[in-house]
């Protein structure tokens, strides 16, 4: 039986739009499709797709699901074009808007470097009226797009990373010494310290865990779970995140620990639900997430169906979490 051909670019992204973009589709192909947009969105150098791809993102931002619109946010900060940027600011300035989203999106526009986004982030940090997790990012994302377009970035080396993300900030710069865990572990944990270079310090024990057999993965991925003892929400939610990227399993009983705390805010626990999805080939992660599906907060609920799914997409040792990693798009 012969192939079937690959849709044109501009069929592809229409169909996957159409997937992300309704709500009568299960929330996993949904971002599967979101996942699929977001390798159009940011190719480099940019294709005939990028556009219509950032456009099709920002096109679900209608959707009732935080989670969902979270994570579009995410992806429309992954792009590096300045396409992203309108819709972002959109829905940062929305203060009817999740705080969860509206912090995304001002993560979203640090990571793009946008200079043009400066004075509202600036007013959004120094509003004591704010969320704190929105004025906190705000914070971030302001000193990220200073370094960025700073005479500070041209005069540090930094390390290679092995993650291809861009992140809300910068690994510290490389010095002649090795690095140090208990020297990265304490300034992570100092509350003294502005959250950007805290944040540097957490990127760059991260960096320290990868890859895996590294002698120095299990000692930086515990001196980062010494973080989801920190008083601020964001930076928990920041450790989930980067035990997601790193997928490393001594990273599983913080995480479940935190899955399971009731009283921790849905969005640190929504982020350790999808970072648990990472590890789902672990003994024992599935089961685990299962146990949350009927979770009273919403973004934990739809969090774990997500995460169940990467857990099967792990298992299956599928080549990308998407539904288009090639071209080909496949029908429900």
């Amino acid at each position: 039986m012969a192939a079937s051909a690959a849709p044109e670019p501009d069929e592809q992204v229409f169909a996957l739009r159409k997937i992300l973009t309704s709500e009568q589709e299960p929330l996993a192909r949904r971002f599967r499709a979101l996942f699929s947009l977001k390798y159009l969105a940011s190719l480099q150098p940019p294709s005939e797709q990028t556009v219509p791809a950032i456009e099709a993102i920002a096109a679900a931002f209608i959707s009732p699901s935080a989670l969902l619109k979270h994570e579009l946010a995410y992806c429309l900060g992954q792009s590096r074009h300045d396409a992203a940027k309108s819709p972002l600011r959109h829905v940062l300035e929305d203060k009817e808007e999740d705080a969860m989203c509206r912090h995304e999106a001002a993560e979203a526009l640090g990571a793009l470097g946008d200079k043009d986004s400066l004075p509202m982030l600036k007013e959004l940090r120094d509003d004591e009226k704010e969320v704190d997790v929105v004025r906190e990012t705000c914070d971030i994302a302001v000193d990220r797009i200073e370094w960025e377009h700073g005479i500070q970035r041209k005069a540090e080396q930094l390390k290679k990373s092995d993650f291809a993300s861009i992140d809300p900030a910068p690994p510290l710069p490389q010095s002649t010494q090795a690095p140090s865990i208990t020297d990265l572990e304490k300034s992570l944990l100092d509350t003294t310290l502005p959250l950007f270079q805290r944040y540097r310090a957490m990127f760059a024990l991260r960096d320290l865990c990868s890859p895996p057999d590294l002698p120095t993965a299990v000692p930086a991925v515990k001196a980062l779970a010494c973080g989801f003892s920190d008083p601020s929400a964001l930076f928990r939610h920041e450790i989930a995140f980067v035990f997601g990227q790193l997928s490393h399993p001594a990273s599983i009983p913080s995480l479940v620990e935190t899955l399971s705390n009731a009283k921790e805010a849905s969005m640190v626990r929504h982020e350790a639900a999808e970072a648990l999805g990472s590890l789902g080939d672990e003994d024992g992660v599935e089961d685990i997430l299962k146990g949350f599906l009927n979770d009273p907060e919403q973004v934990v609920r739809e969090s774990v169906i997500v995460a169940l799914d990467m857990a099967a997409f792990e298992k299956n040792g599928e080549a990308e979490y998407a539904i288009v990693p090639e071209g080909k798009l496949v029908a429900a």
